[in-house]
């Protein structure tokens, strides 16, 4: 089913003014981040699976009235190919995916980059709903001066840096390393190959050069569990990192026993590598939603766990090698670069 304009969908929503604030949203996304306007086509995918689809949906309707809006339940894998077939370097594509859109072999995000097109991707929605779905919906919210300024104070900082030092409440993991260049996921793609990706955004990451320079204990009150859920245990886990690799865990639970579990099990070790530094205000420490790659944007530091990162080469990891990708969220007092402060508060001091 292709539609062009705004015609009902045939799904009532049940919450018009989130959709009026989705809109507003997508809006400064659409213009600020992405230059998009009605000098270049858009294509809008969509499915009807969950509440959080039919908001985003509409709001887009609003946005890209002259869009062409497909349907991906009711279309097969070719008419949509078929639709996404004309688009030319410059043009817009959108997927609103309940979970998220197979199409055999076909890598739709990774392909439509090879093509030069600009890609706004909203996946794992069912995973939000109720009460969630507008806490996604306010993580959309673009703040070009927030997002650009703390990011690149945040990348120059610590490009720049000796060491770094996550103090966790009583606990500190010290990173005696320069880290690696930071990359930025903050609504400038001005200096990138790829324009979009992954929605909400708001994240400044890196990790240690040497990561075997990586000492000390960091509390962590969330984790990815093995269903890519958030999981938020009732007391912080201790995590014991020696020489980069986790090796006690205390006040564990369950659920991150299996999950250290599988990473030793596949990897023989527990690494540590990536270093977040989120910055999407929409998420907290107190305010959550149940997917693990929507939170991973939440203003805090937040870590992974296993060999698998495939940002930053390293001499003793084969690039595929690793299986394990785990995001775990510290309990963060401050964070220090050198001997700046750049988290307090619950905040970026920069």
């Amino acid at each position: 089913m292709i539609e062009n304009t705004t015609p009902s969908t045939g799904h009532s929503i049940a919450n018009p003014a989130a959709v009026a604030l989705a809109e507003k949203h997508l809006r400064d996304v659409l213009s600020l981040a992405f230059s998009h306007s009605d000098q270049h086509a858009a294509v809008v995918v969509f499915d009807t699976q969950c509440e959080l689809a039919l908001m985003l949906t509409a709001a887009y309707r609003r946005c890209l009235p002259e869009a062409n809006f497909i349907d991906f339940g009711a279309s097969t894998p070719e008419a949509v190919l078929a639709i996404l077939a004309p688009l030319v370097a410059s043009d817009l594509v959108v997927l609103i995916q309940s979970t998220n859109f197979r199409m055999d072999a076909f890598r739709i995000r990774v392909e439509l980059f090879k093509r030069e097109l600009k890609v706004i991707e909203h996946p794992h929605l069912a995973r939000m709903p109720g009460q969630e779905a507008l806490t996604y919906i306010d993580s959309l919210a673009y703040d070009p001066a927030y997002y650009r300024g703390v990011g690149n104070a945040l990348k120059k900082l610590i490009d720049s840096a000796s060491c770094g030092v996550v103090d966790s409440g009583g606990e500190r993991l010290v990173f005696a390393s320069p880290f690696e260049s930071a990359k930025l996921n903050v609504g400038d793609y001005s200096e990138m190959k790829n324009v979009g990706g992954q929605f909400p955004i708001g994240e400044v990451f890196t990790e240690a050069k040497d990561l075997e320079a990586v000492n000390g204990r960091v509390r962590i009150f969330v984790f990815g569990d093995t269903s890519f859920a958030v999981n938020k245990p009732d007391t912080p886990i201790t995590l014991v990192v020696n020489k980069g690799q986790v090796t006690e865990v205390i006040d564990s639970t369950p659920e991150f026993d299996k999950v250290i579990a599988n990473i030793r099990a596949d990897e023989g070790v527990v690494w540590v590598r990536e270093l977040g530094f989120g910055m999407n205000r929409a998420f907290t420490k107190d305010r959550t939603v149940s997917d693990i790659g929507t939170y991973e944007r939440m203003c805090g530091i937040h870590l992974s766990l296993g060999a698998k990162h495939g940002i930053y080469g390293k001499p003793n990891f084969k690039r595929g090698d690793g299986k394990h990708h785990v995001d775990v969220f510290a309990v963060t007092e401050a964070v220090l670069l050198d001997e700046q402060v750049v988290y307090r508060n619950g905040a970026w001091q920069v």
